[in-house]
């Protein structure tokens, strides 16, 4: 699965990853950011997420748009052993693009633009 990160440049985008259980176990997860740009994405609330049997849990991820080039990462979730049940490790594509530009400020200045 590919979650695609696109807006602004230098705007901060937040994923919410929703998992669900649907065992009579609990499940918990670790989250690791690897790759090219995984330093770029980060994960807000914690790289750990605990999910109830029969029932769902999310994790955030989030980054800032900060080049022009597209960023790329995997968002990787590797189970924690709990209830004597593992988890399957699962995996996600993180892909950013920049749709639009805003400048942060304007200067305005006069100069000549040819002189002898």
């Amino acid at each position: 699965n590919t979650i695609e990160f696109a807006g602004a440049l230098h705007a901060t985008i937040v994923k919410q990853v929703h998992l669900k259980n649907p065992s009579k176990y609990h499940l918990a997860y670790s989250a690791i950011l690897v790759g090219r740009d995984a330093e770029d994405f980060s994960l807000p609330k914690g790289n750990t997420v605990t999910i109830p049997s029969m029932r769902q849990g999310f994790l955030n991820v989030e980054f800032t748009i900060r080049f022009l080039h597209p960023a790329e990462a995997v968002l990787l979730l590797v189970s924690n052993k709990v209830d004597k049940i593992d988890g399957s490790t699962l995996a996600f594509s993180l892909k950013s693009e920049v749709t639009s530009i805003e400048p942060l400020g304007m200067i305005k200045c006069r100069s000549p633009c040819y002189e002898l």
